[in-house]
């Protein structure tokens, strides 16, 4: 029987970076994922013949440079392409546009307020420091105040010392940003009520709260620290769709001498005398290895794959009560041809950016209402791309795939089931973007509804949320996925986490696997 120095349960793409760098340091690694392909919520498929989806996460920003550069991801054939631009349609056929043109930009906004219009620049100046600012913590292994380690002392040295150096003003800013709602930290600095809501959108989005609640002002500075090709808070979609980031992870990964098996799904992880040993698939196959690393979510990975008794009880309590809750639905289009939007008829620039329906601050809040109580939103939050447009190949000639995620779909709903309301959630996301795409409905060949039980089911997401758990306060740095328990290891020997749900959370980031194996690597002897 072949024995593996590390086995990874499940390839998304935390498991595929972590696997990455553990075979890069010459150990003989082994993936095994659950479907059919790679990529977990990274994933491109065929669903309709000749058009590409982007089935569950669509865009790519915070992918760290540090991992593009290390796993040689640019000679696996990842390119990342410009997403520039954010349109945001208004009910009165006006709009609001934003793109790379400073200029332009200005402009747009001077039409609804000069004041907000010179704002924009100063607030986007200090998002930009405060994301530099927070950006150090996405690339250390979170210090535990509670220890007395010298790691840990040392640790929350570093992290005083970075904080002390942002200087006085940015501390409060900072404050500002870890309390506050997204839509009230925006009104000290704007008055035009579809900015301010386009913008909190961020701070919203795989959180289960609305943009006056407080915590997500954190989420919307989560998206500022993007970077792509050395440019800052940029966005943008691979070519080929977000498939292509784990198909170019995975084939770094292979390439240092890692094994991919698909269609392998963990049933359990093998303990004996409190060490993990190995895993058992649910086929009955066992493979064996000295390290496990599970880059599923903390309820999986600690209340499914191993026993509550191989746990302490306080650590199987702070799981359970990790909030992992649903709130994202996904919508993907095949059209017939290239939508026409009311406000800006035609092509144009603005059809190869994010297209966002969040006329207002209310508007927002009211679709929470809805979910708050068990409800899908009547007239949902919905950021929207047009991948074809930017990628031709994702769609035959003239023909189009349109991306559409949704908020709010509660996991949980008060009256009938997701099966039973599916179809309806459907209907309500194309009748909402009807409203601002006249020739919408004339135009859909295909549609793939994606609730968040769909998600749960196809990838293994609990109540399919996009983040692994909330990227609230309580949830955060040393507190993730539970105090004592966030530098990715777990109470059993030779067991450790890499997912999302560890710090420093989702995204398309790569940092909880490229974290995780490094604490792996820096303490290998000791943990063989």
């Amino acid at each position: 029987m072949t024995r593996y120095d590390a086995i990874i349960i499940g390839a998304g793409h935390n498991g595929l970076v972590a696997a990455g760098y553990l075979a890069r340091a010459g150990k003989k690694v082994l993936v095994l994922e659950a479907r059919h392909l790679v990529g977990g919520a990274s994933v491109t498929e065929e669903v309709y013949p000749h058009f590409k989806y982007s089935v569950f996460s669509y865009v790519v920003s915070i992918l760290r440079p540090e991992i593009i550069r290390d796993l040689r991801l640019a000679e696996h054939g990842l390119a990342i392409l410009p997403l520039e631009s954010t349109l945001t349609p208004l009910p009165d056929g006006r709009c609001l546009y934003r793109d790379g043109d400073p200029f332009r930009t200005w402009r747009d906004i001077a039409r609804f307020s000069r004041r907000d219009a010179d704002a924009y620049f100063e607030y986007g100046r200090e998002m930009f420091f405060m994301a530099k600012a927070v950006k150090y913590m996405l690339g250390i292994v979170p210090p535990d105040p509670t220890s007395l380690h010298p790691r840990d002392l040392a640790g929350l040295l570093k992290v005083g010392k970075h904080m002390a150096g942002l200087g006085e003003d940015k501390l409060f800013l900072l404050a500002k940003l870890m309390t506050m709602s997204a839509a009230d930290f925006l009104e000290q600095w704007f008055e035009t009520d579809p900015l301010i809501a386009t913008l909190s959108a961020s701070g919203i989005i795989g959180t289960f709260l609305g943009p006056r609640s407080p915590g997500t002002a954190y989420v919307l500075l989560h998206h500022y620290m993007g970077e792509i090709d050395g440019a800052f808070r940029a966005w943008g979609f691979a070519r080929g769709g977000t498939g292509a980031i784990a198909n170019a992870i995975a084939s770094s990964a292979q390439a240092f001498g890692a094994e991919i098996r698909t269609r392998a799904r963990v049933h359990k992880v093998l303990v004996r005398n409190g060490r993990a040993t190995g895993v058992a698939l649910e086929n009955g196959d066992e493979y064996h290895a000295g390290i496990v690393v599970s880059g599923l979510d903390p309820h999986q990975t600690f209340l499914r794959l191993v026993e509550p008794d191989e746990l302490p009880e306080d650590l199987v309590q702070a799981i359970r009560n990790f909030r992992i809750r649903g709130s994202s639905a996904k919508v993907n289009l095949a059209l017939d041809a290239a939508p026409d939007l009311a406000c800006l008829p035609g092509d144009g620039p603005h059809l190869r950016g994010a297209i966002s329906i969040s006329p207002g601050v209310d508007y927002l809040e009211r679709a929470y209402d809805d979910a708050k109580y068990g409800s899908p939103s009547r007239e949902p939050y919905i950021d929207m791309i047009i991948p074809s447009m930017i990628d031709p190949g994702m769609a035959p000639p003239g023909k189009h795939v349109m991306s559409c995620f949704v908020q709010y779909a509660p996991y949980s709903l008060r009256e009938g089931s997701w099966d039973d309301q599916r179809e309806a959630l459907g209907d309500t996301v194309v009748d909402t973007l009807s409203r601002y795409i006249p020739n919408l409905k004339d135009i859909i060949l295909h549609r793939q509804v994606l609730t968040p039980l769909d998600i749960e089911r196809t990838i293994g997401l609990t109540q399919g949320n996009i983040f692994q758990g909330e990227l609230s306060l309580q949830q955060l740095f040393f507190l993730r996925p539970a105090a004592s328990w966030a530098q990715y290891r777990t109470p059993i020997r030779g067991y450790f986490q890499c997912g999302s749900g560890t710090h420093p959370g989702g995204g398309i980031t790569g940092a909880p696997g490229r974290l995780a194996a490094l604490e792996i690597l820096k303490n290998w002897s000791s943990l063989r």
